[in-house]
């Protein structure tokens, strides 16, 4: 395509709940900015009705309306969700990111962790990503084509099925291994194949088919648990870590706090057509509506969107615009503005305005 095309981006944003409301607002004011920094780029929003106020409106937390119009956008925008305070029955269901996720099948969730060097970080030379792979394995909820993974024969027995797949795990593998070309060239597969040898067995001995068609990358291997003894120890030795969907999204967390805070872990998940941004933290219904939440972790997961559709459509503009949210958000703490969970006195619209004005000056 014609890098100075006028183009108009049509992204859907849902709210989500609790913090939700105040961060996703702030990641759509970093994102017009970045990309309306760029020639001829502009962004359309569509708001998309999903969580808490979605069942008072439409009677369910994820209408079909929204999953309808998600399928004609570029990409998607996802707040955080408490469906843990959803009334039944649906508490009980898959949740209304689950839902997003599994119909549009987006089987990659990238989770990267780096500490910055003006941020207090039990890690501070922590620069690493997390491919998660976000469909099947040991989460009950997504991992059958209909109903759940997990149920109850008696009130007193409870069971849960794990599935692993050649193909997921294959596909995972290969995101995994495409990005550690971009980045320092080394995959740690995790597993945890002493115990359980024939689920997570397959996991690693997919992931190794793979590994062959990298010749350039190194490859190790962990358990789950040793892998999470030595992120405490030294998380800078480590670069792209792929795991199944529960092991990723322990690691993950992990990482996330040991590079900083959680409100610092971004998220981007994907299919081969489909990319949603979502935070990879929750929703904090403690601090809801206090404007002290911190909005980095969506800035940084809309950077990744950006990216993302700028590596999709061949779009040197979109990359640009993520460069820009990177450096103003890397320039705003270094500048000591920072939110409370990171140690500052910003409020999340004071740190948002300076990343707004930093995006603009990059």
């Amino acid at each position: 395509m014609a890098h100075e095309e006028a183009r108009t981006l049509r992204i859907g944003s849902m709210l989500g709940d609790g913090i939700g409301h105040e961060i996703v607002p702030a990641a759509m004011r970093v994102v017009d900015a970045a990309v309306g920094a760029e020639t001829s780029l502009r962004v359309e929003w569509v708001e998309l009705p999903l969580g808490r106020e979605a069942i008072d409106s439409h009677g369910t937390p994820i209408p079909d309306s929204t999953l309808e119009e998600l399928a004609s956008l570029d990409s998607w925008i996802l707040g955080p969700h408490d469906s843990a305070s959803y009334p039944e029955p649906f508490r009980s269901r898959l949740t209304p990111g689950g839902v997003v996720r599994k119909k549009f099948d987006l089987f990659a969730n990238i989770r990267p962790a780096r500490a910055y060097p003006d941020v207090r970080a039990l890690s501070p030379e922590m620069d690493l990503v997390v491919v998660r792979e976000n469909t099947e394995g040991f989460y009950a909820d997504r991992n059958m084509f209909l109903g759940s993974g997990e149920f109850m024969p008696t009130p007193d027995v409870a069971l849960a099925v794990g599935v692993f797949t050649r193909t997921a795990c294959e596909r995972i593998a290969r995101e995994a291994f495409a990005l550690a070309r971009t980045r320092r060239k080394h995959v740690t597969i995790v597993h945890k194949t002493n115990v359980l040898s024939m689920t997570t067995g397959l996991f690693r001995d997919a992931c190794r088919t793979v590994a062959e068609d990298f010749p350039d990358v190194t490859v190790d291997e962990e358990h789950i648990d040793a892998l999470a003894a030595h992120l405490v120890r030294r998380g800078g030795d480590f670069d792209v870590i792929v795991a199944e969907n529960m092991f990723g999204d322990i690691l993950s967390d992990l990482a996330g706090e040991l590079s900083g805070s959680l409100g610092m872990a971004p998220s981007l998940n994907s299919s081969e057509s489909k990319a949603m941004a979502q935070a990879a933290h929750g929703s904090a219904p403690d601090i809801a509506g206090k404007n002290v939440a911190n909005p980095t972790a969506l800035f940084l997961s809309s950077a990744m969107l950006l990216d993302w559709l700028g590596d999709h459509s061949g779009d040197n503009r979109l990359r640009h615009a993520a460069k820009r949210i990177r450096h103003a958000v890397e320039g705003t703490l270094g500048s000591g503005v920072a939110t409370a969970d990171l140690g500052g006195r910003a409020s999340t619209s004071e740190f948002t305005e300076t990343v707004v004005a930093r995006t603009l000056r990059v």
